[in-house]
């Protein structure tokens, strides 16, 4: 029986996954259950909670050394406490002690799904070998992790290059975080389906209004659909160019669900990045896709575990360390 495993869980409005994962990155067990999202914070914890019953009533358990998060945010890794935007009962949540809790005293680590992401895409993925990246999860939300100088630095409370919510719109629409025009609230999958819907674009037969229905309707030349990504597309590159000029990144790896459009969105955003990333020390970003796919969550989520904790909620990282 393995003996370094790492549970790792990864938290997002739409699922909550958990999997045992050793010290290659290779996740043994699975176990994933929806989120209630728009339900009240014990429900939300009781799905957490059924999916780390699943995994503990493995024989590959009593391996297991620790248990690694990585959540929507925003997060409070020195606090140990989690507020999902896509996730309105859960303010300020003491999900590391809950957790802690739920597994008996293990040591629990917690970061943003963003940081894990770049965690996994640092480790394994897209990033690997690049000393400055920022990293995009695209899905139900938008967040993102840096890496500089060649260690994810998820800052003192584990959010930095929480891309989702900058503003590219100073008119825009307001978000559920409180301000307006954000990445988030222009690119996300709902949000790009939402204004598909409301520029006329009408689901095939079966009535599937997720992004990936809008993405086939695109690469079918639907034009609203088209122009959907495109919106999207740009408000991306307006917010990596501008990362880029903060902390002169050299490569955007981009993943989650919205990312599986493929050219769909990466052919538009190509373009636009060269609109926005005008300056001469960031004319050479590149923007390319993540490889670590559904699993960057969960991989990254271990990796932060795996590798020691500092504070209550901890941070760690795939390399020699977040700090």
């Amino acid at each position: 029986m393995p003996t370094n495993l790492v549970a790792a869980l990864d938290i997002g409005g739409t699922k909550i996954a958990g999997a045992l994962v050793d010290g290659d990155g290779r996740l043994l067990l699975r176990a994933q259950r929806p989120t209630p999202a728009q339900e009240g914070a014990a429900t939300v914890m009781a799905a957490v909670e059924s999916v780390l019953a699943e995994l503990a009533g493995s024989p590959l358990w009593p391996g297991a050394s620790a248990v690694g998060i990585g959540s929507a945010g925003p997060v409070d890794a020195s606090a140990g406490t989690v507020s999902p935007v896509n996730v309105p009962a859960w303010r300020d949540f003491p999900l590391v002690e809950r957790v802690r809790r739920a597994v008996g005293g293990l040591p629990v680590t917690l970061v943003g799904d963003g940081v894990a992401m770049a965690a996994a895409e640092h480790w394994q993925g897209a990033a690997r070998g690049h000393r400055n990246a920022l990293c995009l999860v695209v899905s139900t939300g938008v967040g993102g992790g840096l890496v500089l100088d060649g260690r994810v630095r998820p800052g003192p409370t584990g959010n930095a290059g929480h891309i989702g919510h900058i503003s590219v719109d100073l008119d825009g629409e307001r978000c559920p975080c409180g301000g307006r025009g954000c990445v988030e609230r222009i690119a996300s999958g709902p949000s790009i389906t939402r204004r598909a819907l409301a520029g006329g674009w009408r689901p095939a037969p079966g009535g599937d209004i997720s992004a990936a229905a809008v993405a086939a309707s695109a690469r079918g030349g639907d034009p609203v659909a088209l122009a959907s990504f495109e919106r999207a597309a740009r408000a991306l590159a307006a917010a990596i160019a501008a990362t880029a000029a903060l902390v002169e990144i050299e490569t955007a790896v981009v993943g989650g669900g919205v990312a599986g459009a493929g050219e769909v969105l990466f052919a538009p955003l190509r373009r636009a990045l060269r609109d926005y990333a005008t300056l001469s020390f960031v004319r050479g970003l590149t923007v390319v896709p993540a490889v670590t796919g559904t699993d960057a969550g969960l991989v990254g989520a271990a990796a932060a575990a795996s590798l020691g904790t500092s504070g209550p909620g901890g941070t760690a990282g795939a390399d020699g360390g977040l700090s």
